[in-house]
């Protein structure tokens, strides 16, 4: 006699385009594991949709604290805009809840802090969403680089060139410190260097530069950075809203290998390549391609391996020290370009301006403002 799979109560919190584009199809790519319950909006109008959309199962409310107390679920689903991102996780944690919340996480180490306090009072996890480390072509590529199959890692690149006009940033949570936590680099190139950190492991120490160059922003629309691994590999990261031609791509250029990942929004199998260094015998480099089946990056995978993780009571992905230390990489970014010196891991603790915030106490920076 086969068992049917246990199914998880789950709410989600913001019923706006990336739960309705991201997360809804995810669950129901896993209804066999899963049951959406309630959802939670402050628009009453926007609720309502999301719920016609959904099934009118689904119990509606305007209020996080009520609807916890009432359905007290299993798992939330958080997709609202940043700034309410810690507040949302950690009192979904209290109620006893795993999370798995849309990037950024939070807007500072010192949230991320407090997330970490409530995770260990209630035994509950939260986890951020990085659908780019998940899916066949990631996990094969991760696989190769850390076996050492390709090689040592030794170079790398990492672009996020994306384009947003002035009406994406009119909407008033958009480039503020304050409701965004900054700008590409925490909210559209954290996706691929968090991938290209899955790839090649801890980093050392970051040099950079940022500027606002086009928007009217208090944050940058434009970052870049110098990277050193743990493992001797150096890298480098651009985050644009700026450009025309938009592109994800990274590029990891081991002793016998390179491999590259050239996509936008998400990728398959078919978006990696492998080259292999002349040495490389053929019948070495035919094994390197992504295996069957073909399991794109996207909410689906991710919420996969979530629900993985909470059937065995484990850690899931994206939580804990792999959330932490993306994080950890933005804050140094934001602390080399500031200050000009090269920030190393780990020196950003409790007291140190930019563990409160990524602008680091200077919310009116300018690039011209730096002596």
């Amino acid at each position: 006699m086969t068992l049917s799979p246990v199914r998880r109560r789950v709410a989600v919190i913001g019923t706006g385009a990336i739960v309705t584009g991201g997360h809804l199809p995810a669950l129901r790519a896993h209804a066999d594991r899963t049951e959406l319950v309630a959802a939670v909006d402050v628009d009453r109008g926007r609720l309502d949709a999301f719920r016609t959309a959904a099934g009118e199962h689904v119990a509606g409310f305007t209020s996080v604290g009520a609807m916890l107390d009432a359905v007290r679920p299993d798992l939330v689903l958080i997709g609202t805009p940043p700034s309410l991102h810690r507040e949302q996780t950690v009192a979904a944690l209290k109620a006893g809840a795993w999370v798995l919340c849309e990037k950024p996480l939070c807007l500072s180490l010192a949230e991320y802090d407090e997330i970490a306090a409530a995770e260990e009072a209630s035994g509950a996890y939260a986890s951020v969403v990085f659908q780019h480390r998940y899916g066949s072509g990631a996990g094969h590529a991760r696989e190769l680089i850390a076996s050492g199959e390709l090689g040592a890692p030794l170079v790398a690149h990492c672009q996020t060139t994306w384009h947003r006009d002035a009406a994406y940033y009119a909407v008033p949570w958009r480039g503020r410190w304050a409701t965004e936590g900054g700008g590409p680099t925490m909210g559209h190139g954290i996706h691929q260097y968090d991938l290209l950190l899955h790839l090649l492991g801890e980093w050392e120490e970051v040099r950079a530069m940022a500027a606002r160059l086009v928007h009217d922003t208090e944050s940058e629309d434009v970052s870049t950075a110098l990277v050193r691994f743990r493992s001797g590999a150096l890298a480098t990261v651009v985050n644009s809203v700026l450009s025309p031609d938009e592109v994800s791509r990274i590029r990891v250029d081991c002793a016998d290998a390179t491999v590259e990942l050239t996509h936008l929004y998400g990728h398959g199998n078919d978006d990696w390549s492998y080259t292999p260094a002349r040495h490389v015998p053929a019948e070495r480099a035919a094994a390197w391609r992504a295996p069957a089946p073909d399991v794109p990056s996207s909410h689906t995978a991710q919420l996969g391996a979530f629900l993985d993780a909470y059937d065995t009571g484990e850690r899931p992905p994206g939580s804990g020290r792999q959330a932490r230390s993306t994080l950890e990489f933005a804050a140094a970014l934001y602390k080399a370009a500031f200050t000009g010196r090269p920030v190393r891991a780990g020196e950003i603790a409790p007291g140190d301006p930019f563990h409160a915030a990524m602008h680091g106490g200077h919310p009116d920076w300018a690039p011209e403002e730096r002596a």
